[in-house]
């Protein structure tokens, strides 16, 4: 009988600011995370990424390579980040040279089980609960639904 290979969630190769809290298990490796973060269980955080200060990512968040997010931001649960976007009909897989990056300015609030493709989110957003962005948002405001759209525009 064959034997799986087991891999264990870790935290290899990353950055902490000060005073960072990390719920285990998770897996983070060479990432970097800002001062008075909070990271929850079940978050994996992969090369690449710069989480700023006081932020907040909640259980079972998914953040791939090629994601900044800025500061005091708010991760909900269940959020997944895609860097891939099946250019040529099917996964990239190791070709990161399709891969496109993520952008997440400062105190932007993501809801639970959304997802985030690879786009630019301004200051002072709020992404919905099970929203899908799919293009960039220029202007603060409340945006949901799939793909998602402006709700109500902040000041």
């Amino acid at each position: 009988m064959n034997q799986p290979i087991l891999l264990k969630a870790q935290i290899s190769n990353v950055h902490f600011g000060i005073e960072v809290k990390v719920v285990e298990p998770v897996n983070l490796y060479g990432c970097s995370i800002g001062d008075h973060c909070f990271i929850g269980p079940f978050v994996e955080i992969q090369k690449d990424v710069s989480i700023g200060k006081r932020c907040k990512i909640q259980s079972h968040t998914f953040i791939c390579e090629l994601v900044t997010v800025g500061d005091e931001c708010f991760i909900g649960h269940g959020v997944m980040f895609i860097n891939d976007l099946f250019s040529e009909g099917g996964p990239a897989g190791g070709d990161k040279t399709k891969w496109k990056k993520t952008i997440i300015g400062n105190k932007v609030s993501i809801g639970s089980n959304a997802t985030i493709l690879p786009v630019s989110i301004c200051d002072n957003a709020v992404i919905g609960a099970g929203a899908v962005v799919t293009k960039d948002i220029s202007r603060p405001g409340i945006y949901a639904g799939n793909p998602a759209k402006l709700i109500r525009l902040l000041s």
